[in-house]
């Protein structure tokens, strides 16, 4: 098939992770992909932000700019139809933005085939933590879209909910989370070469990857070495960025750990493997209710013992006992518990972790397997639509 596969995104980070995986895959595959996004997107280095995107959010009052990425969906809509004359694709796989119904506008214009993939409930996210100053106007334009899309693909079913809420019916929506190519970290080092690479002999290496905000709550990690008993040798390496790196690095200090607090910064994507096969413990000390965290796959086909909350979207991959160590996060000292439970008992560490990298293969959690789903959807999109040809045709 060609696949014109259609996003928005600006910067750099795990959303871009999510698109180039899936894209690739869906390449090894044999199918074709015609990439249309912000032109700027193309020019980043992985880690970089939103750029001048990011300034004109601040600068702008809240419904100007809202109604500014509605106008963009004009844009986008033109870059579209011209891709689909130049190459004449075959479907559309768009990953659903906020105020962009561009995708939709070719579908009914073209009657492509069209995925609609979510990753997070935009409307009720930016109205959350951002402020959002048209909220009717961006809740229809969002239910518009996904009930347009022949199929909606949510990454968790937690977030499927909130796309079954806006009217989608049940036998169109497929939850798709997101994977993991383990090829990429096949040549990881074993965790005594990682741990001597980064000057880490001998420690036990509590570790974290990816963008650092409050709502993880990373000071409990700092605290909780701080803590522990000195024989246990703990050390916490952060690999990634983010606003609260200040904050974690000034609590280290504080409690007297900054020597035992390594902030690897933003690591490129090629030397994630080589870092994280240092844990000892792989973090996720929080998550937001519907996300599929793209780091839990790293933690599992490394073979991690995993911490994270005991909570339905984790437990969508995750199960307790069996390949992860799950946590009340309800619960006042709940994640300090299970963390000490975690380093006192090695074999525990061991046997999550090879039941993490088996729950990757029974469960099917790779870009493969997801780029087969999206190219199995698209195939019966195709010849249902042959189909229908065929019979308006009637014999020959």
């Amino acid at each position: 098939m060609k696949i014109l596969y259609h996003h928005r995104i600006r910067s750099k980070d795990g959303q871009n992770v999510h698109v180039e995986e899936l894209t690739a895959a869906l390449a090894a595959l044999g199918h074709e992909i015609v990439m249309v996004g912000p032109p700027a997107h193309a020019r980043q280095e992985f880690g970089a932000g939103a750029g001048s995107v990011a300034l004109l959010k601040a600068v702008l009052p809240r419904a100007l700019y809202e109604l500014a990425e509605y106008a963009y969906a004009l844009v986008a809509y033109r870059r579209l139809r011209a891709a689909y004359l130049r190459h004449r694709p075959d479907v559309l796989y768009e990953r659903y933005n906020l105020f962009l119904p561009a995708g939709l506008w070719l579908k009914r214009r073209y009657g492509l085939p069209m995925l609609s993939e979510v990753n997070a409930p935009l409307v009720e996210e930016r109205a959350r933590y951002g402020g959002l100053a048209l909220p009717g106007l961006a809740r229809r334009i969002e239910a518009r879209v996904w009930r347009g899309a022949d199929y909606v693909l949510p990454v968790t079913d937690v977030l499927a909910d909130t796309v079954r809420a806006a009217g989608v019916p049940e036998d169109r929506i497929r939850v798709v989370p997101n994977g993991i190519d383990p090829a990429r970290f096949a040549e990881a080092p074993d965790p005594e070469a990682a741990k001597r690479a980064l000057g880490l002999e001998g420690r036990l290496v509590l570790g974290f990857t990816g963008f650092m905000r409050d709502w993880h709550r990373l000071e409990r990690v700092v605290d909780f070495v701080a803590e522990a008993d000195p024989a246990l040798n703990l050390h916490f390496l952060l690999v990634g960025d983010g606003p609260v790196r200040g904050e974690i690095a000034a609590r280290a200090a504080r409690r007297g750990v900054a020597d035992r607090v390594t902030f690897a910064g933003i690591v490129d994507r090629d030397r994630i493997a080589a870092h994280v096969a240092a844990f000892d413990i792989a973090l996720q000390p929080d998550v937001v209710a519907y996300a599929s965290p793209l780091k839990l796959f790293e933690y599992m086909v490394l073979g991690k013992a995993i911490l994270a909350p005991d909570q339905p979207n984790i437990r969508e991959v995750l199960t307790d006992g069996a390949d992860a160590l799950l946590f009340d996060p309800g619960a006042e000292t709940g994640f300090a518990d299970a963390l000490a439970r975690l380093c006192d008992d090695a074999d525990l560490r061991a046997a999550l972790g090879a039941g993490a990298r088996r729950t990757i293969a029974e469960k099917g959690l790779t870009w493969e397997t997801n780029a087969r789903r999206v190219e199995a959807l698209f195939d019966s999109l195709l010849r249902a639509r042959r189909d229908s040809r065929a019979g308006a045709v009637g014999p020959a």
